[in-house]
């Protein structure tokens, strides 16, 4: 088998990435599957592979080139500083979401056991988060998908954090007289308009129904989430939502009209507002 060098892989990546982004990904590679540094990368440490490791790395290194997200070709991605299982099927998280998880917990922690529900929970990222961080609370997540609720219970179990996951679609919100105290959610946002803009890694292999709304409402998921949160809500219960920068003033109206109060605005890591957080009178 032809031997990879370090510097061919780094050569023919930056083809569908900028270069230090393409160096990054390989590095990253390197180190969690080969336990190689950048000093032996640099003294061609690929070369002293084993075969089966060889095999191995091709195999990787086509799936990175076929624009497969180096998260799904490791299966893991790290949020809020612990390591969860990825893999297609469940869109890769987020560092704005870890944000989100922390306006989460800085209002609520210290109040007590609290009921929380996180819809459309994907990996369990911010259901395991806040059940791990806020462990007197209890944590439930929905989700649609058979197969983001395999994976969040994957994480949920490794990581031994208290999550009860239900298979729910919240635009058909059960009926019952459940109360949660604080609902929060990252629900598709991006139009399909914008599709043209995203990388192809993202549109090639991430799932496209826990990214995508339709143009003529973009409201879709937020609307429907607030109505049930506003049956369900305790007096004084939190609301959260991730939100798309385009539309995230129009959420806010939408859910002043619907007669939330304290509704509030978080900036994202590149100083553009992406969460909102409203109250129940």
């Amino acid at each position: 088998m032809e031997k990879t060098t370090y510097r061919d892989l780094c050569t023919r990546l930056a083809a569908l990435y900028d270069e230090g982004e393409a160096k990054a990904i390989v590095r990253l590679m390197a180190e969690k599957c080969f336990g190689l540094s950048l000093t032996d990368l640099l003294c061609d440490g690929f070369n002293g592979l084993t075969a089966q490791q060889t095999v191995l790395l091709h195999s990787m290194a086509e799936r990175l080139l076929s624009n497969e997200p180096v998260q799904y070709v490791l299966g893991e991605e790290q949020f809020y500083g612990r390591e969860f299982h990825v893999e297609p099927g469940v869109l890769i998280p987020r560092p704005e979401t870890e944000l989100l998880c922390q306006w989460v917990i800085q209002t609520i922690q210290g109040k007590g056991p609290l009921s929380v529900l996180d819809i459309g929970t994907g990996s369990g990222c911010i259901a395991v988060t806040l059940a791990l961080e806020l462990p007197d609370s209890q944590v439930t997540a929905w989700d649609i998908s058979a197969k983001a609720l395999e994976v969040a219970s994957q994480n949920a179990e490794t990581l031994n954090a208290k999550v009860t996951l239900e298979q729910t679609d919240i635009l058909q919100p059960p009926h019952d007289d459940r109360t949660w105290d604080v609902v929060v959610s990252n629900p598709p946002y991006v139009t399909l308009s914008e599709r043209a803009t995203m990388h192809p890694n993202v549109l090639r292999h991430e799932p496209a129904e826990a990214l995508f709304v339709s143009d003529e409402d973009p409201q879709t998921f937020y609307r429907a989430i607030a109505r049930y949160a506003w049956q369900h809500l305790s007096s004084r219960g939190h609301l959260f939502f991730e939100c798309s920068t385009i539309h995230i003033h129009e959420t806010a109206r939408l859910l002043t009209q619907m007669g939330y109060t304290d509704v509030s605005m978080l900036d994202d890591q590149f100083d553009k507002p992406r969460h909102l957080k409203a109250s129940r009178p």
